[in-house]
């Protein structure tokens, strides 16, 4: 039916017939969500239900300016969700912009440019350079023709085609699939399929499914049902203790409400949403655009980086970097397509000509070449290639050594040519001579071109390029071997032109590491974040990147994933091969086994894979529309480096969340306590309703929110990530908020029965003592608190401080929360005692300054520490051994680490 067709293409009536049978070639739309869905599912996030909790609190007391403030934070993150949303669901249509929008066929033996909406199955393409392949095809006829499908397989060579039927090609030397560009040559193809039956389409399919409830949102779930049901006992409590000790039934009701309003720290999600803004307007700082708030502290939880080869950890771009002759071997520097760099034979920078052969080497190459290469625009510094990019690296390298291509072209002009394609694997070109006879030209794969019918050389040289050959293949490099012959006259055009060459050498090209990559893969594992490598590139190329950049250690295993075991999923560093099915597969057992994944790609093919781990990450410049959509974060200038940035900023955000957990739910616990304990020294009701919400609006209002601003602390990225399933309140968090409400509580009581028992206004000491020891508590969970970092909180605490004054002093205020002025002495007494909760969080954080990791082991990942690399990962968190707390903040406090103040 294929070949049939090839040559007249289908008729105008059957191809209706198949449009309408099979529908347009476009990708399925998912069915449109209704906003008014879209917001229901925003309420229901755990953040926005302690809001709406809180906001029937204060319904239910009459607080209409708490109220106010918590409805304006929920219409604020329900907007901001539902837009991030919107712009999510554009994935799957962003597929759509890579199919051509117009294809050329052959209908009723004419060709035909149509929309390619309209390509049926059984259409005839017709390809040439430049054009977008339009749906998956098989090729019928192929001149030369060169596919670039990097964004698909992510491999960064263009793939030769040969016609179906023709020699020995595999299914994927015959197929075209749609999306892919056509880089060199031209061709035709038969349509096999379109839409949602296409490569582009299975895709696609793939991206239905989304990661779930992000670290942060399960922890906060976990604390929500927690207060919850601590609270509601403990404020029952105190309402059955009043009641038992005859005070009034209302005023012990609105006593308990107001209770859990200042137990549950309403702020929260404030604090959260103004970190989350915060870190996601330094993460743009620094290149890093996150598409969804909540990606932010999701970076720092992350274990494991799994992230693609070219373009992320390559600079994306062939270069030449070996040229081997027989007389020598030579090494090229620079990088990309600049002409930039020079050729050198071991410390010898060489000039033309050479005694080496490496001048006629990239003459010749010069000469063998159908590619260009563009100088830098207006708008990009970097030069590009025209054509295929490993002939535009070709013509880099002969720039470095000063030849000219202009020159050479037009000094040995072509006159006849054999191009490549995939059955011979090589290419040949005949150039006249500027003293008269012809030069044959010929370069291809080492096996195709080192064959004893092709050059007329003895066998010993022609072994002994074959195993350099080999050697340079198995170091990463793709390899091609180049050869020559002069002849006086013209070949025939019949005449096999591919016999009796003389071997000029090879030529080794790689996409080569990004410079900063080495770097960015070190910070990783010092941060205690393994690194993973998924590619569609060959296995030894993704074994030579690898290893130069410490992703994983010489002679580690690579798993070729066409013999891919379910025992590898989460143990080997290196997959190669992989097709966008096997990269879905890998980040699911990654997750499955514990990992928080973030994973990086720019193509098609790493859409679902960037879409089904916790954080995808999209090179924003030479990313496709589909990446960059599927992502979570998309980095402006495609460095690996700003991943690193971005999870510095997550940590910042989730130590500024326990930051606020500890200063709101220490306050809170303090002021139950009081409640409780006050009867039983003799108060009778320690402080009233207005004074708690009060006390709650100052503290948990500008102060709480301002802590979510708090810098990093230094070293935040010389410790590992946390645990995934670590409740927010662990890692001794719980045990810092109840020890420092004990000490509030104590110093609060102890003002209140002093002043009882002096005749003193001991409940209002007791209102002013309680608000200010909070504040005094923010203060000192700063993270570093002799700077001016943040001034925002020291504001907030003066502002804060400043209305607990106006409480006492302003008439209005008095009447409404029902206190008295304090006496001159009174107040500094207070003050004084107030200073108290500064010290309790400073010295908790020095007596308690954390455990170090296990010796041999990342405590958040539970992967083994590659013994070559166990030195930078786990040395910066090691810590003196110490017999009692005293000694260790004793030795702590002289050696003055950063970060531990």
């Amino acid at each position: 039916m294929i070949h049939q067709t090839a040559s007249t293409g289908l008729s105008s009536a059957e191809a209706a017939i198949r449009l309408a049978r099979d529908g347009p070639n476009v990708l399925p739309r998912r069915i449109r969500v209704p906003l008014w869905r879209r917001i229901v599912s925003q309420l229901r996030d755990p953040l926005i239900v302690v809001l709406l909790t809180a906001a029937a609190l204060t319904i239910a007391t009459g607080d209409w300016t708490d109220m106010a403030v918590i409805i304006l934070v929920i219409a604020v993150n329900t907007t901001v969700g539902v837009s991030q949303e919107i712009r999510a669901d554009h994935a799957i249509s962003a597929l759509s912009d890579l199919t051509a929008p117009a294809a050329r066929v052959l209908r009723e033996g004419g060709q035909r440019q149509i929309p390619a909406a309209e390509v049926v199955v059984g259409d005839v393409l017709v390809l040439a350079e430049g054009d977008i392949v339009p749906a998956d095809a098989t090729v019928v006829e192929a001149a030369a023709l060169l596919v670039d499908e990097s964004s698909l397989t992510g491999e960064a060579v263009p793939v030769g085609k040969t016609a179906s039927g023709r020699g020995n090609g595999a299914a994927e030397d015959v197929s075209v699939a749609a999306g892919t560009v056509v880089v060199k040559g031209r061709g035709r193809a038969v349509v096999t399929a379109t839409g949602a039956a296409s490569t582009a389409g299975r895709i696609a399919a793939m991206l239905t499914e989304g990661p779930g409830l992000t670290p942060l949102q399960r922890r906060l779930v976990g604390i929500g049902r927690l207060l919850a049901g601590v609270t509601v006992v403990l404020c029952a409590v105190v309402l059955a203790v009043g009641l038992v000790r005859g005070l009034p039934g209302e005023l012990m009701v609105v006593t308990a409400i107001s209770l859990v309003v200042a137990a549950v720290p309403e702020s929260l999600p404030a604090v959260v949403t103004l970190a989350l803004a915060l870190g996601a307007r330094r993460m743009a700082a620094r290149n890093a655009l996150i598409r969804r708030l909540s990606a932010v502290e999701t970076l720092g939880s992350v274990t494991v980086l799994a992230t693609d080869k070219t373009g992320t950890l390559t600079e994306g771009r062939m270069v030449v970097r070996r040229v081997w002759t027989p007389a020598a071997e030579a090494t090229l520097t620079g990088s990309g397509y600049a002409p930039g760099g020079s050729v050198h034979v071991g410390d010898r920078m060489l000039r033309r000509p050479d005694p080496y052969g490496v001048t006629d080497l990239l003459t010749a190459v010069v000469l063998c070449n159908d590619a260009g290469l563009a100088p830098p625009g207006a708008t990009d510094g970097d030069w590009t290639a025209l054509g295929d990019p490993t002939e535009a690296a070709l013509l880099t390298a002969a720039a470095k050594l000063g030849i000219d291509r202009g020159d050479v072209r037009a000094r040995f002009p072509r006159c006849d040519e054999r191009p490549f394609d995939s059955d011979r694997k090589r290419m040949t070109t005949v150039h006249r001579l500027p003293g008269g006879g012809f030069r044959l030209v010929c370069k291809g794969a080492p096996e195709a071109v080192l064959d004893a019918s092709v050059l007329a050389e003895e066998p010993g040289l022609s072994a002994r390029a074959a195993d350099r050959a080999d050697q340079l293949a198995r170091d990463g490099f793709r390899v091609l071997a180049v050869a020559q012959a002069e002849r006086p006259a013209r070949p025939d055009p019949g005449e096999d032109l591919e016999q009796g060459l003389r071997l000029l050498g090879l030529v080794a090209i790689l996409d080569p590491p990004r410079a900063a990559a080495i770097g960015t893969i070190a910070a990783c594992r010092r941060a205690g974040i393994r690194p993973v490598l998924i590619t569609g590139d060959h296995a030894g190329t993704a074994r030579a990147i690898a290893t130069e950049l410490g992703v994983i250690g010489p002679g580690e295993p690579v798993v070729d994933c066409r013999e891919l075991r379910e025992a590898d999923l989460t143990r080997a560093g290196v997959f190669a091969r992989a097709t966008p099915g096997q990269k879905l597969d890998i980040v699911q057992a990654l997750r499955e086994d514990g990992k928080l994944v973030a994973m990086t790609g720019d193509g098609v093919n790493d859409g679902p894979a960037l879409r089904r781990s916790d954080i995808g990450v999209a090179m924003g410049r030479r990313g496709t529309e589909v990446a960059r959509q599927a992502a979570d974060l998309v980095l402006a200038d495609d460095a690996l480096a700003t991943v690193v940035a971005a999870v510095d900023e997550g940590r910042r955000v989730y130590a500024n969340i326990r930051r606020f957990l500890v200063y709101a739910l220490s306050g809170g616990a303090a002021e139950i306590a009081v409640m409780l304990l006050g009867p039983i020294f003799g108060l009778a009701l320690p402080l009233l309703p207005a004074q708690i919400l009060w006390i709650n609006l100052m503290t948990h209002g500008l102060p709480g929110v301002a802590l979510g601003g708090e810098p990093a602390e230094p070293g935040a990225m010389d410790r590992p990530p946390r645990r995934p399933t670590e409740s927010i309140l662990g890692a001794g968090l719980w045990q810092r908020v109840l020890r420092i409400a004990v000490v509030l509580t104590a110093v609060t009581v102890g003002v209140a029965v002093w002043a009882h028992h002096t005749g003193r206004p001991w409940q209002s000491m007791a209102f002013f003592t309680l608000g200010a020891a909070q504040l005094g508590v923010a203060v000192g969970s700063r993270s570093r608190p002799r700077s001016w970092a943040n001034p925002m909180l020291l504001v907030a605490v003066a502002s804060a401080l400043a209305l607990q004054l106006a409480g006492l002093y302003l008439p209005p205020l008095r009447d409404l929360l029902g206190t008295r002025p304090l006496t001159g002495p009174d107040l500094a007494i207070a003050v004084a005692l107030s200073v108290l909760g500064y010290a309790a969080v400073r010295l908790d954080r020095i007596l308690r300054p954390g455990r170090p990791s296990p010796p041999d082991r990342l405590a958040s990942t539970g992967d083994e520490v590659h013994p070559e690399r166990r030195a930078d990962v786990l040395l910066p968190r090691r810590q003196p051994t110490c017999r009692t707390p005293w000694r260790r903040a004793f030795r702590l406090a002289a050696r003055r680490r950063p970060g531990r103040q």
